[in-house]
């Protein structure tokens, strides 16, 4: 089973997402902020670093960024309301999924899949 690891600052979303991604066979730990991910990501092993960019403390580009240095083979999806502004001003992201919100939740289990179906089609899984 795939591991997620999911931040996202509001927490009805991120309850709302992680409910959802679980149904459908992800297994999901969800955190409130970027540096609570990281003890996490020190210690467990995920394949996929599901993140909010706008996030107090630490955004999600410097989450992706370190989750990179920790593990460089997990992979990263953004989903964000401010996209183009978050990724403004020459800062670089590991090779990421982009989600924009408002999104259908079908459109997030859909975009999980195809990560982990194109890792599946190339044996990185």
């Amino acid at each position: 089973m795939a591991r997620i690891l999911l931040a996202e600052d509001d927490t009805s979303m991120r309850e709302y997402l992680q409910r959802a991604l679980q149904r459908v066979g992800y297994e999901v730990a969800a955190v409130g902020c970027g540096t609570e991910a990281i003890p996490l990501l020190e210690t467990e092993q995920f394949d996929l670093l599901l993140t909010d960019i706008v996030m107090p403390e630490m955004d999600g580009i410097e989450l992706a960024q370190k989750a990179s240095a920790i593990d460089p083979a997990i992979r990263v999806m953004f989903i964000t309301g401010f996209a183009a502004v978050a990724l403004q001003g020459g800062r670089t992201a590991p090779e990421a999924k982009l989600l924009s919100k408002p999104f259908h939740l079908k459109d997030l289990v859909m975009e999980v899949d195809r990560i982990f179906q194109t890792e599946d089609q190339h044996g990185r899984l």
